[in-house]
Protein backbone atom coordinates (compact mmCIF):
# COMPACT_ATOMS: atom_id res chain seq x y z
CA UNK A 1 0.00 0.00 0.00
CA UNK A 2 1.21 3.51 -1.13
CA UNK A 3 2.70 5.74 2.08
CA UNK A 4 3.07 8.74 -0.07
CA UNK A 5 0.26 10.55 1.06
CA UNK A 6 -0.58 11.47 4.31
CA UNK A 7 -3.43 14.18 5.63
CA UNK A 8 -3.29 15.64 8.64
CA UNK A 9 -6.24 16.85 10.32
CA UNK A 10 -6.53 18.42 14.35
CA UNK A 11 -9.08 17.47 15.67
CA UNK A 12 -11.10 18.98 19.28
CA UNK A 13 -15.27 18.02 19.76
CA UNK A 14 -15.66 16.86 15.90
CA UNK A 15 -17.97 13.74 16.12
CA UNK A 16 -20.70 14.68 13.94
CA UNK A 17 -17.88 15.14 11.27
CA UNK A 18 -14.87 12.89 12.02
CA UNK A 19 -16.45 9.64 10.46
CA UNK A 20 -17.58 10.90 7.40
CA UNK A 21 -14.44 13.15 6.43
CA UNK A 22 -12.49 9.97 7.17
CA UNK A 23 -14.32 7.29 5.28
CA UNK A 24 -14.20 10.41 1.99
CA UNK A 25 -10.66 10.86 2.73
CA UNK A 26 -9.60 6.83 2.25
CA UNK A 27 -12.12 6.78 -0.70
CA UNK A 28 -10.20 9.27 -2.73
CA UNK A 29 -8.20 7.48 -5.51
CA UNK A 30 -4.43 7.91 -4.91
CA UNK A 31 -4.17 5.92 -1.41
CA UNK A 32 -4.34 9.29 1.00
CA UNK A 33 -3.70 7.87 4.54
CA UNK A 34 -5.22 10.31 7.31
CA UNK A 35 -3.57 11.07 10.64
CA UNK A 36 -6.00 12.65 13.25
CA UNK A 37 -4.37 15.19 15.77
CA UNK A 38 -6.82 14.63 18.92
CA UNK A 39 -6.95 17.20 21.25
CA UNK A 40 -8.56 15.11 24.43
CA UNK A 41 -11.83 15.79 22.87
CA UNK A 42 -14.89 15.52 25.77
CA UNK A 43 -17.55 14.12 23.07
CA UNK A 44 -15.59 11.22 21.91
CA UNK A 45 -14.25 11.96 18.80
CA UNK A 46 -10.90 9.86 19.39
CA UNK A 47 -13.02 6.62 20.23
CA UNK A 48 -14.42 7.00 16.80
CA UNK A 49 -11.48 7.72 14.95
CA UNK A 50 -10.53 3.97 16.80
CA UNK A 51 -12.94 2.61 15.96
CA UNK A 52 -12.52 3.11 12.10
CA UNK A 53 -8.73 2.24 12.73
CA UNK A 54 -9.86 -1.13 12.93
CA UNK A 55 -11.61 -0.79 9.47
CA UNK A 56 -8.56 0.97 7.94
CA UNK A 57 -5.56 -0.71 9.55
CA UNK A 58 -2.32 0.94 7.94
CA UNK A 59 -4.35 4.06 6.61
CA UNK A 60 -6.09 5.84 9.31
CA UNK A 61 -3.57 6.64 12.40
CA UNK A 62 -4.37 8.84 15.91
CA UNK A 63 -1.78 10.94 17.96
CA UNK A 64 -3.53 11.75 20.60
CA UNK A 65 -2.63 15.11 22.72
CA UNK A 66 -3.57 15.29 26.42
CA UNK A 67 -5.00 18.67 25.84
CA UNK A 68 -6.14 21.32 23.60
CA UNK A 69 -2.88 22.95 22.80
CA UNK A 70 -3.63 25.34 19.66
CA UNK A 71 -3.76 24.46 15.76
CA UNK A 72 0.00 25.36 15.24
CA UNK A 73 1.69 22.78 17.24
CA UNK A 74 -1.45 19.98 16.35
CA UNK A 75 0.14 20.04 12.53
CA UNK A 76 3.80 20.67 13.76
CA UNK A 77 3.58 17.20 16.01
CA UNK A 78 1.83 16.29 12.62
CA UNK A 79 4.15 16.65 10.61
CA UNK A 80 6.90 15.86 12.65
CA UNK A 81 4.79 12.57 12.90
CA UNK A 82 4.71 12.18 8.95
CA UNK A 83 8.87 12.60 8.99
CA UNK A 84 9.12 10.06 11.03
CA UNK A 85 6.92 7.93 8.52
CA UNK A 86 8.40 9.13 5.21
CA UNK A 87 5.73 10.53 3.66
CA UNK A 88 6.40 12.38 0.02
CA UNK A 89 3.59 14.66 0.65
CA UNK A 90 1.75 15.79 3.67
CA UNK A 91 -1.75 17.91 3.76
CA UNK A 92 -3.02 20.00 6.46
CA UNK A 93 -6.96 20.20 6.20
CA UNK A 94 -9.94 20.61 8.51
CA UNK A 95 -12.49 17.95 10.29
CA UNK A 96 -15.32 19.63 9.10
CA UNK A 97 -15.77 19.92 5.49
CA UNK A 98 -15.43 23.45 5.32
CA UNK A 99 -12.20 22.17 2.97
CA UNK A 100 -13.49 19.66 0.48
CA UNK A 101 -11.24 16.63 0.21
CA UNK A 102 -12.11 15.96 -3.53
CA UNK A 103 -9.53 19.20 -3.92
CA UNK A 104 -6.87 16.65 -1.89
CA UNK A 105 -6.18 15.33 -5.79
CA UNK A 106 -5.37 19.14 -6.75
CA UNK A 107 -3.32 20.29 -4.38
CA UNK A 108 -0.97 16.96 -5.00
CA UNK A 109 -1.19 17.16 -8.53
CA UNK A 110 0.18 20.94 -8.27
CA UNK A 111 2.90 19.76 -5.91
CA UNK A 112 3.76 16.60 -8.31
CA UNK A 113 3.94 18.66 -11.52
CA UNK A 114 6.90 20.78 -9.64
CA UNK A 115 5.44 23.03 -6.44
CA UNK A 116 6.94 22.74 -3.46
CA UNK A 117 3.61 23.84 -1.27
CA UNK A 118 0.61 23.80 -2.93
CA UNK A 119 -2.33 26.33 -1.18
CA UNK A 120 -5.82 25.51 -1.78
CA UNK A 121 -6.74 29.39 -2.10
CA UNK A 122 -10.30 31.18 -1.27
CA UNK A 123 -8.69 34.54 -3.08
CA UNK A 124 -6.72 33.43 -6.55
CA UNK A 125 -10.03 33.71 -8.67
CA UNK A 126 -12.49 36.21 -7.40
CA UNK A 127 -13.99 35.13 -3.41
CA UNK A 128 -14.34 31.79 -3.06
CA UNK A 129 -16.50 31.58 0.07
CA UNK A 130 -19.97 30.18 0.77
CA UNK A 131 -21.67 30.28 4.00
CA UNK A 132 -19.59 33.10 5.45
CA UNK A 133 -21.63 36.10 6.98
CA UNK A 134 -19.77 39.19 4.72
CA UNK A 135 -18.50 40.47 7.88
CA UNK A 136 -15.97 37.64 7.96
CA UNK A 137 -15.36 37.52 4.46
CA UNK A 138 -14.28 40.83 4.44
CA UNK A 139 -12.31 39.62 7.39
CA UNK A 140 -10.53 37.01 6.23
CA UNK A 141 -9.91 38.98 2.72
CA UNK A 142 -8.55 42.28 3.61
CA UNK A 143 -6.27 40.30 6.38
CA UNK A 144 -4.70 38.49 3.22
CA UNK A 145 -4.17 42.34 1.89
CA UNK A 146 -2.26 43.12 5.34
CA UNK A 147 -0.18 40.10 5.26
CA UNK A 148 1.34 40.51 1.61
CA UNK A 149 1.35 44.39 2.67
CA UNK A 150 3.57 43.63 5.46
CA UNK A 151 5.53 40.54 4.47
CA UNK A 152 6.11 41.30 0.58
CA UNK A 153 4.40 38.00 -0.01
CA UNK A 154 2.48 37.97 -3.35
CA UNK A 155 0.36 34.95 -2.00
CA UNK A 156 -3.40 35.99 -2.28
CA UNK A 157 -4.68 33.47 0.33
CA UNK A 158 -2.44 34.15 3.01
CA UNK A 159 -4.25 32.73 6.13
CA UNK A 160 -5.66 29.68 4.09
CA UNK A 161 -5.40 26.52 6.06
CA UNK A 162 -5.96 23.77 3.28
CA UNK A 163 -2.15 23.09 1.99
CA UNK A 164 0.28 20.43 0.81
CA UNK A 165 3.93 20.46 1.70
CA UNK A 166 6.53 18.43 -0.48
CA UNK A 167 8.64 16.91 2.25
CA UNK A 168 11.75 18.87 1.24
CA UNK A 169 9.48 22.06 3.18
CA UNK A 170 9.00 20.31 6.02
CA UNK A 171 13.02 19.11 6.27
CA UNK A 172 13.76 22.50 5.36
CA UNK A 173 11.74 24.74 7.97
CA UNK A 174 12.93 24.51 11.54
CA UNK A 175 9.59 23.72 13.00
CA UNK A 176 10.51 23.88 16.16
CA UNK A 177 11.09 27.76 15.66
CA UNK A 178 7.51 28.44 14.67
CA UNK A 179 6.46 30.35 16.90
CA UNK A 180 2.73 30.60 16.34
CA UNK A 181 -0.08 28.81 17.59
CA UNK A 182 -3.44 29.85 16.07
CA UNK A 183 -4.52 30.72 12.90
CA UNK A 184 -1.22 33.04 12.50
CA UNK A 185 0.99 29.92 12.56
CA UNK A 186 -1.06 29.25 8.58
CA UNK A 187 0.93 32.83 7.93
CA UNK A 188 4.04 31.79 9.29
CA UNK A 189 4.29 28.64 8.03
CA UNK A 190 3.73 30.38 3.87
CA UNK A 191 6.17 33.39 4.94
CA UNK A 192 9.21 31.09 6.10
CA UNK A 193 8.24 28.81 2.89
CA UNK A 194 8.95 31.48 1.02
CA UNK A 195 11.58 33.23 2.44
CA UNK A 196 13.63 30.01 2.20
CA UNK A 197 12.56 30.13 -1.71
CA UNK A 198 10.13 27.37 -2.59
CA UNK A 199 8.02 27.21 -5.12
CA UNK A 200 4.51 28.14 -4.24
CA UNK A 201 1.15 27.54 -6.02
CA UNK A 202 -2.25 28.44 -5.38
CA UNK A 203 -5.37 25.81 -6.48
CA UNK A 204 -8.38 27.79 -6.64
CA UNK A 205 -11.23 25.91 -4.12
CA UNK A 206 -14.71 26.86 -3.20
CA UNK A 207 -14.66 27.14 0.53
CA UNK A 208 -17.85 26.13 2.28
CA UNK A 209 -18.14 27.27 6.22
CA UNK A 210 -19.25 24.07 8.45
CA UNK A 211 -22.58 22.41 9.14
CA UNK A 212 -21.95 20.58 12.23
CA UNK A 213 -19.80 21.30 15.14
CA UNK A 214 -18.56 24.37 15.91
CA UNK A 215 -16.10 27.32 14.90
CA UNK A 216 -13.26 27.29 16.53
CA UNK A 217 -12.43 31.26 15.66
CA UNK A 218 -12.13 33.58 18.51
CA UNK A 219 -10.76 37.57 18.67
CA UNK A 220 -7.87 35.85 20.75
CA UNK A 221 -6.29 34.17 17.16
CA UNK A 222 -7.49 37.21 15.11
CA UNK A 223 -5.22 39.28 17.23
CA UNK A 224 -2.52 37.09 16.94
CA UNK A 225 -2.31 37.38 13.20
CA UNK A 226 -2.51 40.71 13.38
CA UNK A 227 0.43 41.46 15.47
CA UNK A 228 2.07 38.51 15.31
CA UNK A 229 2.64 39.33 11.33
CA UNK A 230 4.56 42.88 12.21
CA UNK A 231 6.73 40.54 14.73
CA UNK A 232 7.56 37.88 12.35
CA UNK A 233 8.31 40.53 9.62
CA UNK A 234 10.86 42.06 12.42
CA UNK A 235 12.67 39.00 13.26
CA UNK A 236 13.43 38.15 9.80
CA UNK A 237 14.32 41.81 9.40
CA UNK A 238 17.02 41.08 12.23
CA UNK A 239 17.83 37.69 11.08
CA UNK A 240 18.56 39.00 7.78
CA UNK A 241 20.70 42.54 9.09
CA UNK A 242 22.52 39.79 11.43
CA UNK A 243 23.65 37.33 8.77
CA UNK A 244 25.10 40.49 6.96
CA UNK A 245 26.96 41.91 9.43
Amino acid sequence: MSKDKLVITPTYNEKENIEAIIRKVISLEGNYNMLIVEDNSPDGTAEIVKRLMKEFPDRLFILERKGKLGLGTAYIDGFKWAMRNDYDYIFEMDADFSHNPDDLLKLHAACANGADMAIGSRYISGINVVNWPMGRVLMSYYASAYVRLVTGMKIQDTTAGFKCYTKKVLETIELDKIKFKGYAFQIEMKFTAWKFGFKIEEVPIIFTDRQEGNSKMSGGIFSEAVWGVIRMKWRSFFRSYKQQE
